[in-house]
């Protein structure tokens, strides 16, 4: 009788303790007002002598917002880049000869394909495009995050009035080793 009076008041002290309000472990959620972010935050970046994926992976995570402490996956909280230098992005091992860029025309035999070497002799902006799109999310948000990136072949670029700052890239490994 002793036990199951005891289990009992064991069982009403943790019901007490469960139903009181959790103050250490709330949740952040951003609420409509949040989701409006007129003061984005703009970044540029030289890619001379930077590693293609590690440089298109440190983008992407500033595009979509995840260095931020209110980071949501479903909200554009994420920042706009500015690439400068696209044509001295480097790849490392023999990619420059052996990585294929593909595209189709619809039609058909529409389909060309090109080595990276080709493709940055025509369009350097495309190659650090395409890295950063495969890395962003899919579908609304990414084709909405996308739009954040502004890539350009030399040093020059029209965004000085946003006054960018520096990426901090602080992995060693994404610049090219001589």
């Amino acid at each position: 009788m002793k036990s199951k009076k005891k289990k009992k008041l064991v069982l009403q002290i943790i019901y007490s303790f469960c139903c009181l309000e959790d103050i250490w472990n709330e949740t952040w959620y951003p609420k409509v007002a949040d989701h409006v972010n007129t003061d984005k935050s703009w970044y540029i970046v030289d890619a001379t002598n930077k590693i293609l994926g590690g440089l298109a992976s440190t983008i992407a995570i500033y595009i979509g917002g995840k260095n931020l402490a209110t980071y949501t996956p479903n909200v554009d909280k994420g920042a706009f880049v500015i690439v400068v230098n696209a044509e001295k992005v480097a790849v490392s091992g023999k990619k420059r000869t052996q990585k294929l860029y593909r595209r189709h025309s619809g039609r058909p035999g529409g389909m060309k394909v090109e080595t990276f070497d080709q493709l940055q002799q025509r369009i350097p902006e495309r190659i650090i495009e395409h890295a950063v799109r495969g890395m962003l999310p899919k579908g609304r948000l990414g084709k909405q995050l996308f739009n954040h990136l502004k890539v350009y072949e030399g040093p020059d670029h029209p965004h000085d009035a946003q006054k960018p700052t520096e990426i901090p890239i602080r992995d060693e490994r994404i610049q090219k080793q001589r």
